[in-house]
């Protein structure tokens, strides 16, 4: 295999959908909700408040050019355009580049409201594992920021942390949480303090002759132990669900799962979504206050 073949084991899939049975004709508000992450950027339309289109892509160097991509990919096909949208709410590490939203709110506030959008009412615990940081939020009955923390701005246990070591063993990313639990028993960790120290560690153990699943299970564990002490911190209550790109990772799923005792509930939607789905319910809500509905 060529060398430009393998650097490509990190890059996660991008997609947009609009979804069936739903039309933008009728309603009274159409919001979007622009989540510009470290590493990926989401765009979703909101009619009435209710999910109508979405598109996931990696954020390019450029914010503002990214912001206006991942909403205009987003809208492609439906017969909407920027100027038909009533308001926007951009969210995220690159909130404040995104050019036409009227308002920007923190990611920790759109996660919050979204994970209850995608979940359910019930959810008061969210973790959030975006591409550079790790947030675990404490909500409230209606997706209220309760309290939270965040993990120190390091790349291991995060997003951009498995994208490294999707290259390093030649696992699409997508792919890696499955392998990770083909082992018959997990193996020890590797470093959880540092992605450079754990891709150190992962190289020699590979060099020793260990599996690939060996070896991507000891990265996982690590990564669900570093998680393991935020959650913690902030203490967990159920119903307890995640959001962001890891929160497909079924290697990190099951992994927390095993450690706190607790099963994560099934999300009902994508759950990378759960920032720029917060972030167009509050544009829902700011336009109502506009128009003096609230």
């Amino acid at each position: 295999m060529s060398e430009s073949k393998a650097q490509e084991y990190w890059r996660w899939p991008i997609y947009r959908k609009t979804l069936p049975n739903r039309d933008w004709h009728d309603a009274k508000i159409i919001t979007a909700g622009v989540d510009i992450g470290s590493v990926g950027s989401k765009a979703v339309v909101m009619v009435d408040g209710e999910l109508y289109a979405y598109a996931v892509m990696r954020t390019g160097g450029v914010s503002e050019e990214t912001a206006v991509k991942a909403t205009e990919w987003a809208l492609e096909g439906t017969g909407l355009d920027l100027s038909k949208l009533n308001y926007v709410v951009g969210t995220g590490y690159g909130r404040v580049n995104v050019p036409y939203a009227k308002r920007t709110i923190t990611e920790i506030a759109c996660h919050a409201r979204g994970a209850h959008y995608i979940y359910g009412p019930t959810v008061r615990t969210v973790l959030d594992i975006g591409g550079q940081d790790c947030k675990a939020i404490r909500c409230d009955e209606r997706g209220k920021v309760v309290s939270f923390l965040m993990n120190d701005k390091c790349a291991a246990g995060t997003g951009r942390g498995l994208e490294v070591f999707a290259d390093l063993v030649g696992v699409p990313i997508q792919d890696l949480g499955k392998v990770s639990l083909t082992v018959e028993k997990d193996p020890p960790p590797v470093s959880n303090t540092c992605v450079i120290f754990a891709k150190a560690e992962s190289l020699a153990l590979l060099r020793q002759g260990w599996p690939t699943e060996k070896v991507a299970a000891a990265y996982h564990i690590a990564m669900a132990d570093r998680i393991l002490d935020l959650l913690n911190r902030v203490g967990v209550e159920k119903d307890f669900v995640l959001t962001g790109g890891v929160a497909k990772n079924t290697g990190i799923i099951k992994r927390l799962e095993r450690l706190l005792k607790i099963t994560p509930l099934e999300p009902k939607l994508d759950p990378i979504l759960a920032g720029a789905i917060g972030a167009g319910l509050f544009a829902k809500a700011l336009y109502e206050k506009v128009l003096g509905l609230r």
